[in-house]
C-alpha cells in the first residue's frame, strides 16, 4: 500500500506561491528524506502531506484517503520543528509524554494493561526507560527527541514524519537519532524526514525528494548525488561542503549546504 500520495499539489500563502505541482508516491516502509534550499516549500509539503494543511490545487492520499479528513489519527506521528524547545517548559514526565501516544487510542483516558504494555515497550526501544520518571525540561536535547519518538511508538504509528529534528543536536547525538531512524525503519515503519544536511539524507534515506517549490528529484540517493538537481534546485550560489559519510554508503560527495544550516523557522515569505 502507498502511505502517501500527493497528486499536481501546489499551495500559495496568498499571492505566494510555496508549494507548485508536486506529485510523488511514498511506499509503506519507505525512509524518504526531504531536502531543499531555505525557502523552498519543504515543511509546508510536509505539512500537506499528513493533512495538516489543505492544497490549493490537486489531491494528497494517507493510506488511500483524503488527507485533509484522515481520521486514523493512530497511525500516523509528527515530530514538528520546535517540538523539543517548547518541552523543555512542560511540568511533565517522559513517561507522561510517551502515554500522550496511547491517547487516539482511549478516548476516554482509561489505560488499559495493553495501554501501559505499550508505552513500556516505546520507551525501552528508544533506549530511554531508565527516564522515565523524570522531568522532560531536565533532559538533552538528544533525550526529548527520543521522547517525541517513543511517543509515536507507543501510538503503533505506521507513518513517521520528521521537520528538522536535529538542529539543535551536537554531533554525536544527531548520529545516534538517526542510527534510531534508520533501525525503525527497517522494523517498518514508513519515515518522511524533512532535513537540511544533504550528506545525511543521502547516507539514510532509501529515497530522496528534492524540493524548490516545485520538484525537481525523486529518487535513489546514489542517481541523486550523480544528477542536475543540485544545482538546479540549490543555484550557483550555494556554498559547498564535503560530507564523508563513508561509513554508511562508502562514497563522499560535494553537496550544497544552507548559509543558515538549517536555523531558518517556517514564514510565508521564507517558508523551509
Amino acid at each position: 500500500m502507498t502511505a502517501v500520495s500527493l497528486s499536481d499539489v501546489a499551495f500559495s500563502y496568498g499571492d505566494v506561491p510555496v508549494v507548485d505541482g508536486v506529485s510523488l508516491d511514498v511506499p509503506e516502509g519507505e525512509f524518504l528524506g526531504l531536502v531543499g534550499p531555505n525557502g523552498s516549500g519543504k515543511s509546508t509539503l510536509l505539512t500537506l502531506m499528513l493533512g495538516l494543511q489543505r492544497p490549493t490545487r490537486g489531491e494528497v492520499r494517507l493510506f488511500d484517503r483524503p488527507a485533509h479528513d484522515f481520521s486514523d489519527g493512530e497511525r500516523v506521528a509528527y515530530v514538528a520543528q520546535d517540538v523539543t524547545d517548547a518541552a523543555r517548559d512542560m511540568p511533565v514526565t517522559v513517561r507522561e509524554v510517551v502515554r500522550m501516544g496511547r491517547y487516539p487510542r482511549n478516548l476516554f483516558g482509561r489505560f488499559s494493561a495493553d495501554d501501559r504494555e505499550a508505552v513500556a515497550s516505546a520507551l525501552d526501544r528508544v533506549d530511554i526507560a531508565d527516564l522515565a520518571d523524570r522531568r522532560v525540561g531536565s533532559l538533552s536535547g538528544g533525550q526529548r527527541q527520543r521522547v517525541f519518538v517513543a511517543r509515536a511508538l507507543a501510538a503503533e504509528a505506521d507513518l513517521l514524519a520528521l521537520d528538522e529534528p536535529t538542529v539543535a543536536l551536537d554531533a554525536e547525538s544527531r548520529e545516534a537519532f538517526y542510527d534510531l531512524l534508520g533501525e525503525l525503519n527497517e522494523q517498518g515503519m514508513t519515515v518522511v524526514l524533512v532535513e537540511h544536511d544533504i550528506g545525511v539524507v543521502t547516507a539514510r534515506a532509501s529515497r530522496i525528494a528534492c524540493l524548490n517549490k516545485r520538484l525537481y528529484f525523486h529518487g535513489d540517493p546514489d542517481d541523486f548525488a550523480d544528477s542536475d538537481a543540485l544545482a538546479a534546485a540549490y543555484g550557483a550560489n550555494q556554498r559547498v561542503l564535503d560530507h564523508d559519510h563513508s561509513h554508511h554508503h562508502g562514497n563522499s560527495h560535494d553537496y550544497p549546504h544552507d548559509h543558515s544550516h538549517g536555523d531558518a523557522r517556517d514564514e510565508p515569505e521564507d517558508e523551509s
